[in-house]
């Protein structure tokens, strides 16, 4: 049985039909940050008049928190609204750029004992990391995604010991990537396919070229810690719409403006 991961993707992620919204504001840059720069005067007025809504209040008291101390802060910044799906980016009282995003579909997960729920987490954060073509490492949530919409077993593969398989043939990993141990040699498996055999999902061992998904995070990524990132996506139509796992994902031209002009270390206020 195959399943390609990419196929996958598509089919999660079309599960959610909300419109996309209007196209995203931008701001000329004729330089770096500290050149001069197109700006709008920034003020609370841009962002939505109300917050999103929570179930429990210490999240309510987080966002508004957050939100106030957007305002308050000085100095470059960038601000996500959960809510109107509008990031910015601020420099003192300036708005340097705007676009929208698509941000956690707020959905939950619970597969064989655990619990996943898909988010936006809110507060203040750091660009921790920048990356250009990155590649995807899906967590193990992916893994449980499809063995539940394919009625599928889950099995996690060792690194370090094969695993045989009901027709007597072994999985296993020789050079970074997941193969049969067939009697003339080792066969190694499509690396961009879902490994299943016998009605189980085989998750492969991290590191392995199995794990890997390309082109999932568009061709930007900007790290914010604990599997959080601000990144494009080959799925531009999901911007403004509530559908991702709890990453902030924009247009590639969006996040390629925030790739070159926003430094390691700067602060992401989310509410």
């Amino acid at each position: 049985m195959k399943i390609g991961l990419h196929k996958v993707a598509l089919t999660l992620f079309a599960l959610v039909g909300i419109p996309a919204s209007a196209d995203a504001q931008r701001y000329a840059v004729r330089g770096p940050l500290e050149a001069s720069v197109d700006t709008v005067s920034w003020s609370p007025e841009p962002a939505p008049d109300t917050l999103p809504s929570y179930r429990a209040r210490t999240d309510s008291l987080m966002s508004v928190r957050t939100r106030r101390a957007a305002i308050k802060a000085r100095g470059l910044r960038i601000v996500v609204s959960i809510a109107a799906r509008q990031l910015w980016v601020i420099d003192g009282r300036d708005t340097l750029y705007k676009a929208s995003v698509a941000v956690g579909m707020g959905r939950k997960l619970e597969y064989r004992g655990r619990r996943w729920t898909f988010a936006t987490p809110t507060g203040v954060r750091t660009v921790l990391a920048k990356k250009q073509e990155p590649l995807w490492s899906p967590p193990d949530w992916h893994y449980a995604e499809v063995a539940r919409e394919y009625g599928l077993r889950l099995v996690n593969m060792p690194a370090n010991k094969p695993l045989k398989l009901a027709d007597g043939r072994k999985l296993v990993v020789r050079d970074s990537l997941v193969g049969i141990m067939l009697p003339d040699g080792f066969a190694p498996l499509p690396a961009d396919e879902h490994i299943v055999f016998d009605s189980t999902l085989y998750v492969p061992p991290l590191g392995t070229k199995n794990r890997f998904v390309d082109g999932e995070l568009g061709r930007y990524m900007l790290d914010m810690g604990n599997g959080y990132r601000l990144h494009g996506t080959p799925r531009e139509q999901t911007i403004g719409s509530a559908v991702t796992h709890g990453c902030v994902r924009l247009r590639d031209e969006d996040v390629q403006w925030l790739y070159d002009f926003v430094p390691v270390g700067t602060k992401v206020f989310i509410y």
